[in-house]
């Protein structure tokens, strides 16, 4: 009997700790603040846009680029909100979720053997997409403790076979915020080489205490070279439509959709139609970040009343909290025994980082009802 037998495309991935996490609090019923989604549902209009664009028949293949209204939706707030005009036609794409669009980008402009730089700790699709590409990553630890950008050590790595520079801002896990002045020096930093740009921007509407998301578009030393990921998922709260865009300049889109067209073709008809439509009103993505900041200062609230130690929380629905206080376990075995013991699933930032660099510190997740956040804090208040 033949036994199918070929080497590995990623023989360096196993199962992902997210998955591994998710398994244990559904084992332990635990309260799982692990994975990053929401446990409340959208808007109800969005869903009625979605439902009577099914029933206006909008159920075939969109185009590939996306349907129009929403290039074009995008492309309004892009320049509303960061002074820059991508043009809907020729430099904006949509696609099945964000992690599609990075995949996409990568292998669009990577060739074998080409140098890419992540910052660790960094979000876990990267390198695997790099591997793929036939790519080399080039790992750049942020620092350790502010999770900041080291400008020294991102120049020091750069070299004539440098293709790309991944960055992520609002940051997944950390939840840092890049600065105007750290986006500057990026620009600066940049501006010699022919190196592009991956600008994941997912957690774009998140952003707190009075910050202004820094979008790769606003410098235009940045927006020239750059491919800017969005998600529509994470903005509207429905992560498993897997909707999102891309936006570059036309000369990089165009190698984008060449890839995009054999690796997807086209996305969901009846959602693109529904998500143009719910997009006249910009109110939904202009109040989330005041939404999550509220659900951030209530989990911070509770957390006082543990041994927790709260790292600064600046964007995305994300807080990272140091747990030397608590235990001498590692960050991931105390993982495993928090979800078995004390019954909250939380993930290791040691699984964000290539070397499983351990700091003591976990993420937690908030996007979720204020009686998951209220169960999960009562339950770490034992700690």
């Amino acid at each position: 009997m033949f036994t199918p037998s070929f080497p590995s495309r990623l023989p360096q991935v196993g199962t992902t700790i997210f998955t591994v996490m998710s398994a244990l609090a559904q084992q332990h019923q635990a309260v799982n603040l692990g994975q990053g989604f929401p446990d409340f549902d959208c808007d109800p209009q969005l869903l009625h846009a979605v439902t009577d664009a099914m029933h206006a028949g909008h159920n075939q293949y969109a185009p590939m680029t996306g349907i129009a209204a929403l290039r074009q939706a995008v492309s309004d707030k892009m320049h509303a909100l960061y002074g820059r005009r991508y043009h809907a036609d020729s430099e904006i794409t949509v696609t099945a979720g964000a992690t599609q669009g990075i995949l996409t980008a990568i292998l669009a402009c990577v060739q074998p053997g080409d140098e890419v730089i992540v910052l660790d700790p960094c979000y876990d699709s990267y390198v695997p997409n790099i591997a793929l590409a036939g790519g080399v990553a080039v790992r750049v630890p942020l620092t350790p403790g502010s999770f900041a950008p080291d400008f020294d050590k991102i120049a020091a790595a750069l070299t004539p076979r440098t293709r790309l520079l991944i960055t992520n801002s609002p940051h997944n896990p950390s939840a840092t915020v890049w600065s105007d002045a750290q986006m500057r020096q990026l620009e600066d930093l940049l501006a010699p080489t022919n190196v592009l740009l991956l600008s994941d921007e997912v957690y774009e509407h998140m952003v707190f205490d009075g910050q202004q998301h820094q979008s790769a578009a606003r410098f235009p030393g940045l927006a020239t070279r750059a491919f800017i990921v969005s998600s529509f998922g994470k903005t509207y709260h429905v992560t498993g439509w897997k909707v999102g865009t891309v936006a570059a300049p036309a000369a990089l889109m165009a190698e984008f959709r060449k890839v995009h067209q054999f690796n997807v073709f086209s996305v969901n008809t009846p959602m693109q139609v529904g998500l143009a439509q719910y997009m006249t009103n910009p109110a939904p993505y202009l109040e989330l970040s005041a939404f999550y900041q509220r659900k951030r200062d209530l989990f911070l609230q509770g957390l006082q009343a543990t041994r927790l130690q709260p790292l600064p929380t600046r964007g995305t629905y994300f807080q990272c909290v140091d747990i030397s206080a608590v235990t001498d376990l590692n960050e991931a075995d105390f993982c495993r025994w928090l979800v078995q013991e004390i019954g909250v699933a939380a993930i290791p930032l040691s699984a964000f980082y290539g070397d499983g660099f351990d700091q003591k510190v976990v993420r937690f997740c908030f996007a979720k009802q204020d009686a998951t956040l209220h169960a999960a804090l009562e339950r770490l208040q034992k700690l």
